[in-house]
């Protein structure tokens, strides 16, 4: 018998049809003999709904009351499959946040998760837990910011030594690439908690960057599955998400993955003096305004003693960014600033570049073929990035995925 959390989200719990689909799925483990617990996620667009209420009803929102407001999406999702269990026969039981409770830090709307106490945890009984939620030390209800159930359901995995998190979405596991751009695109049986945070954190959409790091803290095996696909024998296998000792030598390419993502935005700084210093005054304002810089190219210095300083920053935060900077002007001694928000950030991502050399270059090499110009470059130990025009991002990908020989043989 295992003991696996299972996580649904909120494609899977869009309507009470998907929700009893969901029930039967959560049966098929429990007729197996394992002990199980369940997170869910508000059903699809419902938290949207939920955040333009508070906005309507006051732009300056008490973000205490805003989580009180938000997480009762969960709840909702909660109740109504504890109840679909329990129709087929599954003894089950929901348990909001604060009832466990799922102590977490005061940050209300970005809060953080501490202890999570575990006397809810039942032999033969289903625990429905709403994700995304948990209880401050002053006993208000608080949320871990948008995404935030995947963090719950590692969370919870953690808490009660589960052997696995099992998280279904809307895809079927972690892939080379986006299949909707690269049809040859294959599907990967393991990835390690480095690479699955890198890809995450550079455009890949299937799990929060957050519970990956959790899961990569807490040594939670978690895997990637559709919950579309019908539980049973002929079932779909998913990705498993687990330490790098759990990957042998002859599964591992050099490369894992190629990320693209078109939410950055290019900002340049012309004619920023060129003296000690001088970088300190653009990035320190930007840094205490909590807006996360990217890739950064400094430019050869120009004859009249300045030098032209690019960077990146996300889209979201473009004209907060734009504002800050313009209001140190004067301070940080630019002439003009100029920014371009159509760029997408390609990133090729996997472990073997720790030991293999040329991944960096065959990368260059491969799109100045294609006419491909790189506007910036950014590097981590198993990650290469380069910014480039948005019109190149789908050949880019394609022709990334086809160099490093990612392509699936058996392809249609």
């Amino acid at each position: 018998m295992a003991r696996i959390v299972m996580k649904f989200g909120g494609t899977s719990m869009a309507g009470i049809e998907r929700i009893r689909n969901v029930a039967r799925r959560i049966k098929h483990e429990v007729d197996a003999g394992h002990q199980v617990a369940v997170v869910v996620s508000a059903m699809s667009g419902e938290t949207d709904r939920l955040v333009n209420f508070c906005r309507e009803a006051s732009p300056l929102y008490d973000p205490r009351e805003y989580d009180v407001v938000v997480a009762s999406g969960e709840q909702v999702t909660s109740g109504l499959l504890a109840i679909a269990l329990q129709a087929i026969g599954v003894p089950a039981r929901s348990w909001l946040g604060w009832q466990l409770p799922i102590h977490t830090s005061d940050a209300h709307a970005s809060a953080r998760i501490g202890e999570i106490e575990t006397a809810w945890l039942k032999d033969g009984e289903v625990a429905v837990i709403p994700g995304f939620q948990g209880l401050t030390d002053d006993n208000r209800i608080s949320t871990l910011g948008r995404g935030g159930s995947d963090t719950s359901a590692v969370a919870v995995a953690a808490a009660i030594k589960a052997d696995r998190c099992d998280i279904y979405t809307d895809v079927d596991g972690v892939y080379t690439t986006d299949p909707r751009i690269v049809p040859r695109a294959r599907k990967l049986k393991k990835v390690t908690y480095e690479e699955m945070l890198e890809l995450a954190s550079v455009g890949a959409k299937v799990l929060q960057t957050r519970s990956v790091g959790l899961a990569m803290k807490e040594g939670v095996r978690v895997q990637v599955l559709s919950s579309f696909d019908e539980p049973g024998p002929n079932e779909t296998p998913g990705t498993m998400i687990v330490g790098e000792q759990e990957i042998d030598d002859v599964e591992r390419q050099h490369i894992t993955g190629i990320a693209h993502d078109k939410n950055e935005a290019k900002v340049t700084l012309i004619a920023v003096p060129d003296r000690p210093g001088a970088v300190a005054t653009i990035f320190s304002p930007l840094a205490d305004a909590s807006i996360n810089v990217d890739m950064i190219v400094q430019n050869v210095a120009h004859d009249t003693g300045s030098t032209d300083v690019t960077f990146t920053v996300p889209m979201a935060e473009l004209t907060r960014a734009i504002d800050v900077l313009e209001r140190q002007r004067e301070t940080i001694g630019f002439t003009k600033l100029v920014h371009d928000t159509a760029v997408t950030k390609i990133s090729v991502v996997g472990v073997g570049m720790r030991s293999h050399a040329g991944v960096a270059a065959m990368m260059f090499k491969s799109l100045a073929d294609r006419g491909i110009n790189i506007l910036a470059i950014t590097t981590s130990e198993i990650k290469v990035s380069v910014l480039i025009h948005e019109d190149y991002t789908e050949l880019a990908v394609r022709v990334l995925h086809t160099a490093y020989g990612l392509d699936a043989e058996d392809a249609a």
